[in-house]
């Protein structure tokens, strides 16, 4: 008997490990997979569009299920229409459909480079949108659900609403937008309109005097929209998180939420973790020793030592909070602290940290680079894991610190505050440390309160061993979590609009 779930597609510039530069890559995938194992739920596998960048590695050509040209209405080819190849790809619990056209994605980066944005990624992003519809008409099987993830795919919002209004395939779809980071929209002028075939007063959605905002299009083509976890969906309608959008998701009223993002478990698993020192589990932690010696003899620093290891993993950006981990280093190196950094980015943040590992070699050790294996490390040998973000609609790092046994130390917003409880506040019952004001000295006292609980001699630690056992139980699971959240937002979606 044939399945009777939804047909769900992906559009999404980033799906790990095909491509990435960030957390969309890592749900793209993981939600992907973990839909397709809800059983009748969902029509498995689901569709999950991506451009075919340069970076891109080549599919095993056993994984290859098919490949066609696509004819796509293009506004900047001479004759309307350009060829863009679409392969199709068997991958991890999912079918990834590679979107290939190497005027628009055989280059160095996904958007831009180190003069900024690419001045025709509305063209790119657009031929990738229609690349992706044009496929589903091809295909024959009417779709329930486009899934849209960000600016990127919201000229598909656009070009669904305007040009495929009644296509008996894509136009009875319901569109679900999925809003990963609200600091990038797309924006596109009135004189770059015509890379979408668009022209000022087409009244399309995310249209306005000026020009198009991609991602407000996502968003007033939807359904339903929702953002990464509920407490920033909260945050995201007031003016200081809303990025310009919020009176527009304001305007949506429940067709708005948050649904916090999940975490793959079957990747992120000490006991199998080949990157570690020696596995271990919730059951038994006692390989955690061996783990943390090894990274801090791969740090420089003695092993032997006891004093507390704040490790702090992700991308140099001022939203990250890593310039308060700078500010307050010198009052916890002071205190008997060590600190490992490993990071990339904006050189303002780095310049700092590279200072202070030249200062106090043995002390502070800083990885300007992201290194798979060695974040891996960190998040099971440091003591404590630092993510003082000033704003993060959800965070992974904090979740893979808890399933790994290291408390997580968070700044109260976004998803951060979702899924961290304070142990100060609620003592034996939290599994991290929270604090209310992004400063350096908020983080030191937080800092501090870890290192209390965590105390001076390794023997006599129950408190802190308690803390360890409550966060590894944590359950961030897509499948028990957050898969079946999206299911229900795509039956509501789709209920509204057969409405």
């Amino acid at each position: 008997m044939p399945s009777m779930g939804l047909r769900v597609v992906f559009l999404a510039a980033e799906c790990e490990p095909w491509a990435k530069t960030g957390g969309l890559a890592d749900v793209t995938d993981a939600l992907a997979r973990a839909l397709g194992r809800l059983g009748d739920h969902v029509d498995a596998p689901v569709d999950v569009f991506l451009p075919g960048y340069r970076s891109v590695p080549a599919p095993d050509p056993g994984a290859v299920q098919a490949e066609r040209v696509v004819r796509v209405p293009d506004p900047s080819a001479r004759t309307g229409a350009t060829d863009v190849t679409v392969t199709d790809v068997a991958a991890d619990g999912y079918r990834l459909r590679l979107v290939d056209h190497p005027p628009a994605f055989d280059r160095a980066a996904f958007y831009g480079d180190a003069e900024g944005d690419f001045a025709d990624n509305a063209w790119r992003f657009g031929l990738y949108g229609r690349a992706a519809l044009e496929t589903l008409r091809l295909d024959g099987r009417p779709v329930d659900v486009l899934h849209l993830h960000d600016w990127q795919a919201g000229p598909a919002a656009v070009f669904r609403s305007l040009r495929y209004p009644d296509d008996p395939i894509i136009g009875r779809a319901a569109v679900v937008a999925t809003l990963h980071n609200l600091a990038y929209h797309g924006w596109t002028s009135n004189a770059d309109l015509p890379q979408l075939g668009l022209r000022p007063g087409d009244d399309a959605p995310g249209q306005n005097p000026d020009g198009i905002d991609l991602l407000a299009a996502a968003i007033e083509g939807a359904d339903i929209v929702n953002t990464v976890s509920p407490g920033f969906a909260i945050e995201a309608l007031t003016p200081a998180f809303g990025m310009g959008l919020d009176g527009l998701l304001r305007s949506l009223g429940d067709r708005f939420n948050g649904i916090l993002n999940g975490l793959d478990t079957s990747v992120w698993d000490p006991a199998t973790d080949a990157a570690l020192a020696a596995p271990y589990a919730r059951a038994d932690r006692s390989g955690m020793a061996a783990c943390r010696a090894d990274l801090l003899t791969r740090a420089g620093f003695d092993p032997a030592e006891d004093g507390p290891v704040i490790g702090m993993i992700g991308r140099l950006d001022p939203q990250k909070g890593f310039d308060l981990l700078a500010a307050a280093a010198p009052a916890l190196l002071d205190r008997g602290a060590r600190i490992i950094v490993q990071g990339s980015g904006h050189p303002d943040l780095a310049d700092p940290f590279r200072a202070l590992a030249v200062a106090s070699p043995g002390r502070v050790a800083f990885i300007e680079r992201f290194d798979r294996a060695l974040a891996r490390r960190i998040y099971a040998g440091a003591d404590v894991f630092a993510m003082p973000s000033r704003f993060e609609p959800c965070g992974q790092g904090q979740m893979i610190a808890l399933r790994y046994g290291t408390p997580p130390i968070v700044h109260r917003t976004g998803g951060l505050a979702d899924t961290v409880i304070d142990e100060t506040a609620n003592p034996g019952r939290g599994t991290g440390f929270v604090f209310q004001e992004a400063t350096a000295n908020a983080l030191l006292d937080a800092c501090s309160r870890a290192f209390a609980l965590r105390g001076d001699a390794p023997a006599g630690r129950a408190g802190w061993e308690g803390l360890l056992d409550r966060g590894m139980a944590v359950d961030f699971d897509w499948v028990t979590g957050s898969a079946p959240r999206y299911v229900e937002a795509y039956r509501r979606a789709v209920a509204i609009r057969q409405g």
